[in-house]
């Protein structure tokens, strides 16, 4: 009688404690996960290549192939071109894209060129060579960051500066066209015999780069909307005159090109026309169209 009775029923935390360990969720797993953001493979693997086609001609110009250093110059152009329409067209843009590209084309248009000119022709200038090579380095690095500070701010038609791929062809094409007009004995100069030549060329481009001067920018152009028959009939007579004499056609491309922007604000100069990213320039009167596209993974040129 004086014993303590037990009780009838098991408390329900005790009866169901071994299972409600078992079955209720941790609080770890039941706090929000942080995702883990990717990157995309397409656009970053075309930019990847580009900065391998850089990193191989500052190989090949130390060895002493500067044709083949020019050419590896050129073909990065081509997939630095590639990877902002891949990452427009299938909307895989990123900020980490953006910024990877802008380090690929500091190496491919900014070191690259200026390590080939210098191993070329430059070093036989003694400290005016390396400093020229400096001024174009320099100069592809602030373009290179203004274009990034820019981004979204100007006039899509038009960089403020002479981009940099077409600064690099500018360079890569003096070696390119000079090594081969040596080989089919059309010259017999040698890269000294044109090394001022080489040096008024690379401190143009350098500050060519920095310079306010509006070039034309092709984005403007809509790779989705359908164009003329024609039009085909032209991209392979293009085809065909680059085929003909790649060295001369592309040099000789970029050599107007390079002074395009010159001649651009000139002409806006006597029309009293601002320039596109100088505020007021981007109203509909003033012909000016803002760059509201998002970030790719690419073009930072």
């Amino acid at each position: 009688m004086n014993q303590q009775r037990r009780p009838r029923f098991r408390s329900i935390g005790r009866l169901r404690g071994p299972r409600q360990a078992a079955d209720a969720p941790d609080a770890q797993d039941s706090a929000p996960r942080r995702r883990v953001r990717g990157i995309y493979i397409l656009p970053n693997a075309l930019t990847t290549a580009a900065l391998f086609c850089g990193f191989y001609a500052i190989v090949q110009s130390m060895n002493g192939r500067f044709e083949v250093a020019a050419i590896a110059v050129f073909v990065a152009m081509v997939l630095d071109g590639l990877d902002g329409r891949v990452a427009r067209l299938t909307n895989t843009q990123s900020a980490f894209g953006e910024q990877y590209d802008s380090l690929s084309d500091m190496v491919s248009f900014g070191a690259a060129p200026a390590l080939i000119m210098y191993e070329w022709t430059l070093r036989g200038l003694g400290k005016w060579g390396w400093l020229a090579a400096f001024v174009y380095c320099a100069g592809a690095a602030l373009r290179l960051a203004r274009f990034t500070a820019n981004l979204g701010a100007v006039d899509k038609r038009y960089f403020q500066g002479l981009p940099s791929p077409a600064a690099a062809a500018l360079i890569a094409g003096l070696v390119w066209i000079v090594t081969d007009l040596r080989e089919t004995k059309w010259i017999t100069a040698a890269p000294a015999d044109v090394a001022w030549t080489a040096w008024v060329l690379t401190v143009y481009a350098g500050i060519t780069m920095v310079s306010n001067a509006p070039f034309y920018s092709f984005k403007d152009i809509n790779l989705k909307r359908s164009v003329p028959f024609l039009s085909m009939l032209g991209m392979v007579m293009l085809f065909v005159v680059v085929s003909s004499d790649p060295p001369v056609v592309l040099f000789s491309l970029f050599v107007l090109y390079g002074v395009s922007g010159y001649g651009v604000w000139l002409w806006r100069w006597r029309r009293g026309l601002a320039l596109p990213w100088v505020e007021g320039a981007r109203t509909p009167e003033a012909g000016g169209q803002p760059d509201d596209d998002p970030p790719a993974g690419g073009s930072a040129n």
